[in-house]
């Protein structure tokens, strides 16, 4: 079969079988593309598991089924379709096994196999908080500014504020959808679609015109999960649509990352339980990257800001936290707090005098203003 006539077919089919046909995927990897598509043109006897019923509803589509009609209207709208075995097919997504996409429509003109090598899925809930949609978009951001590209699903929530990070980074971004990649969907998101099919890619299985439906939302997720390295779900409340993103991750053995939210939020107890099993926390880009990245691709360690008295040495810090927070004490005690000579802890007791630390009073030595608060806090006290 010519490669012409198998995107033919693949066209003709992608009319005929829904999204994530397990059975139909079967059909494809026993029978072939020519052979399955000649008998939904009601060439040949119907496939075994199949019903009667099922089989009929499946002809009847295949007669209103018009694969040129469907490539006419891809070319007047700039859009290609690309098969499994094409130069730009992401090869990962043929971890799917049988649930693997017929093809993928794509609307843009940036190489989908060469940016899938190096991309990360954003995805969470609709109705997310103010929480939720700055973290997803300063995330997708640092992604985009480390030269990552953003898979989202183009929805409202946290995947239209995924997009959006990555594109006011100057970055790369695809967007999934589960529809005609020619008829954006949600409406609202006419205006961010578009931008992206401009900057980057929108991609989806469905072709031209078709409409969404709850489980074609469902069953794209796992072109999500199967095209990136890793997904990060910001938030998710429990019967969230992301998290099926997230669990077909973990089947596929790709990264599965939560970002946690508040613990009195509905919407982020989804991740919580992701957390809670094979999920991996993260707090922002960078450590997105130390895990779906190359080796040595690391995030910066985690400090608290660094105070004058870190900058002493070891010898002079255990002087200064031998004193007393309150009162006065004698060198002799300062030095067998600190573990050193009378002679050392003196000289020490200088030094930290002539920094503003402590002041002598008498026979003695005390803390001064400006140490009592740092050295509270270091001690653990109120």
């Amino acid at each position: 079969m010519s490669p012409g006539a198998e995107l033919y077919d693949r066209v003709f089919l992608a009319r005929v079988l829904e999204p994530g046909d397990e059975a139909a995927g079967r059909w494809l990897r026993e029978a072939g593309v020519r052979e399955v598509a000649g008998r939904l043109r009601g060439k040949g006897r119907r496939f075994e598991g199949i019903s009667e019923r099922r089989w009929a509803g499946l002809l009847a589509r295949a007669e209103r089924a018009d694969p040129e009609r469907d490539l006419a209207v891809a070319r007047e709208t700039g859009v290609r379709y690309v098969c499994p075995g094409d130069g730009e097919w992401p090869r990962q997504l043929d971890d799917l096994g049988d649930a693997r996409p017929l093809g993928l429509w794509v609307r843009g003109s940036p190489n989908l196999r060469m940016w899938a090598l190096r991309s990360v899925g954003v995805v969470g809930a609709r109705a997310c908080t103010e929480y939720g949609a700055h973290t997803a978009a300063t995330v997708a951001a640092g992604l985009a500014e480390r030269g990552w590209v953003v898979v989202s699903g183009g929805a409202y929530g946290i995947d239209g504020a995924a997009h959006r990070g990555a594109l006011a980074a100057g970055g790369a971004t695809v967007a999934v959808l589960a529809c005609g990649v020619d008829r954006p969907y949600p409406r609202g998101h006419t205006q961010l679609i578009t931008r992206i099919a401009e900057q980057g890619l929108v991609i989806g299985e469905l072709p031209p015109g078709d409409h969404p439906t709850p489980s074609r939302f469902i069953v794209r997720n796992r072109v999500i999960a199967a095209l990136t390295r890793g997904t990060v779900v910001v938030e998710a409340a429990h019967r969230s649509g992301s998290l099926a993103t997230a669990r077909a991750a973990q089947r596929l053995g790709r990264h599965t990352i939560g970002v946690p939210g508040p613990v009195t939020s509905g919407l982020s107890a989804g991740v919580h339980e992701l957390l809670r099993g094979d999920a991996v926390l993260v707090t922002d880009a960078a450590e997105v990257v130390e895990l779906v990245g190359d080796m040595g691709e690391l995030a910066p360690d985690r400090r608290g800001p660094v105070l004058p008295r870190d900058l002493l040495a070891a010898g002079t810090r255990r002087v200064l936290n031998a004193l007393p927070a309150r009162g006065a004490a004698p060198p002799d005690e300062i030095a067998r707090g600190a573990q050193t000579t009378h002679d050392d802890a003196v000289a020490r007791l200088y030094e930290l005098r002539a920094l503003g630390y402590v002041e002598r009073h008498g026979d003695g030595w005390k803390l001064t203003r400006q140490a009592v608060m740092p050295l509270r806090d270091d001690r653990g006290r109120c």
